[in-house]
């Protein structure tokens, strides 16, 4: 591999904040339960640690949205890849990502799930990059604000590499 990667986000202080996440969630739906929607693939890692963290009942969902491809900047055109399995309708739903950059394929994403009737959706991300945002979108739990730089690990990947990294890394090339 001939790119190296540079610690941004060590894996303890990752970890600290998707339990601040999940005790934040836990308290905003006291009584209730979500329903996590995973952005694949990138979300899964983050997903299943958030979901472990989260006191009340929580259910499950995949959904796979592609606009990189191999690249390292979003193409800008939103493809879905598969769909939910389960409906929406009546749900508190929350959509896990892993990272939110231009705000192009979650603008999609959110306007296309609105349409499926739940009772609330907002937006989870471990990583958000606001220099890149061309299209707002609200978040309404956010891991960490991070600078302009091609980050992976803890799912992120870089063609399909360093997702398994338990720790965010900058790829320097």
């Amino acid at each position: 591999m001939s790119e190296k990667i540079r610690v941004m986000l060590s894996e303890s202080e990752v970890d600290k904040r998707i339990h601040e996440i999940g005790q934040q969630i836990s308290r905003d739906y006291a009584g209730g339960q979500v329903h996590l929607v995973c952005v694949l693939k990138g979300g899964a890692f983050f997903m299943c640690e958030l979901a472990k963290r989260i006191t009340i009942p929580v259910s499950l969902d995949f959904m796979s949205v592609s606009s990189y491809g191999g690249a390292t900047a979003s193409s800008g055109i939103v493809r879905i890849v598969k769909d939910l399995d389960e409906s929406l309708d009546g749900k508190e739903v929350i959509v896990v990502e892993d990272i939110v950059d231009s705000g192009r394929t979650l603008n999609y994403l959110l306007t296309l799930l609105k349409e499926r009737k739940p009772a609330s959706l907002k937006l989870c991300t471990l990583l958000d990059k606001p220099d890149r945002r061309v299209v707002d979108v609200l978040v309404d739990y956010t891991g960490f604000q991070i600078p302009d730089e091609f980050v992976v690990g803890y799912g992120l990947d870089y063609d399909q590499k360093y997702r398994n990294l338990p720790y965010i890394g900058v790829v320097e090339l």
